[in-house]
């Protein structure tokens, strides 16, 4: 079930599995070692169900009776849009083993449902071809790759392996919960049309993949503490990577936040980021206002060509200041 792409990669190289004791990740693992495949697991406990001790206990005897690590997260409570606070918990967690430990891969166990429920979501709120495609089957993060081998598969086929080899796995109740939109697009829409035209629907992402490639120009992301810097592009591309580097540290940009970034030049976030283009490059850094700068040094960033609302932050951040100089030099 695993593709010869994701097997060449995770064959040769260190992974970790993002691992829930669910139906997806149970046959991830399992799929992982038929292959012989090495690997570690690690877990994300958010103590809001009786069963899920349960489930980091399955995870540390998995982990026991074949040989690899188990890292258990026990997450601080979540009072307010569960959804996305548990994503940077969970992700925080990962990319901290990564670096840590030296992995260079990180497997998550989602499938052609989870692909499909996206696409329609995005399809809702409006989207053109990129937000279409969604998740991809390797993508590159920053000092690591995320890698989905099951994205080609659907939940059915996930469980149908599960029963045939008697693994033992997890149901969490809240997927059933439709109080999450993620869970009711899957009931209304997606697992109907998922039985009706999963051959089509495999074909289409194929065909948005090479579409997105197309739109999108790959930019190597630039860093130094705070401040976050890439080659500006095209605007369809400098928003993709504006918002997947936001993503990745929590901030989700809104339908309205999208539509200044493509009409004005320096855009305030949620109150907390600005994006602001300098030069031949879009810088992305927490928003300070700038108060009682010295004219020396707004004579710099004059010179430099840099937005009054980025440097409050530089004013605070020597090393910043001297890492925009040298690219822009």
């Amino acid at each position: 079930m695993l593709s010869q792409k994701s097997k060449e990669l995770l064959t040769s190289s260190k992974n970790l599995l993002a691992f829930s004791a669910g139906v997806d990740s149970t046959a991830l693992l399992f799929l992982l070692r038929e292959n012989n495949i090495a690997f570690d697991i690690a877990i994300v406990d958010y103590a809001l169900r009786e069963q899920s001790a349960e489930e980091v206990a399955y995870a540390q005897k998995l982990a026991k009776e074949y040989g690899f690590e188990c890292f258990v997260k026990s997450a601080p409570k979540i009072t307010s849009n569960f959804e996305a606070q548990a994503r940077v918990i969970r992700y925080d967690f990962f990319e901290e083993l990564i670096s840590s430990r030296k992995y260079d891969n990180l497997l998550t166990a989602h499938h052609l449902g989870d692909r499909l429920e996206w696409m329609l979501m995005q399809f809702c709120k409006g989207a053109g071809t990129v937000e279409l495609c969604g998740m991809r089957e390797i993508e590159l993060r920053e000092g690591y790759r995320l890698i989905r081998p099951l994205l080609q598969h659907d939940k059915e086929e996930l469980l149908e392996y599960l029963q045939t080899h008697n693994i033992k796995y997890f149901l969490d109740a809240s997927n059933s919960d439709e109080k999450y939109a993620r869970n009711s697009f899957r009931k209304k829409y997606a697992e109907p049309l998922l039985q009706e035209y999963k051959n089509g629907i495999i074909k289409s992402f194929e065909y948005l993949e090479t579409d997105s490639e197309m739109l999108i120009q790959e930019e190597k992301i630039l860093q130094k503490n705070a401040l976050t810097c890439f080659k500006k592009n095209n605007a369809r591309s400098d928003i993709y990577h504006i918002d997947k580097y936001l993503k990745s540290i929590g901030h989700m940009i809104t339908k309205e936040e999208r539509k200044l970034l493509r009409e004005q030049k320096t855009v305030i976030l949620g109150r907390k980021y600005v994006v602001t283009q300098v030069q031949d490059y879009i810088c992305i850094a927490p928003f300070i206002k700038g108060e009682k700068l010295t004219k020396e040094f707004k004579e710099k960033m004059r010179l430099l060509k840099v937005e009054p609302k980025l440097r409050g932050y530089l004013a605070e951040d020597s090393e910043a200041v001297e890492f925009l100089s040298l690219l822009l030099a």
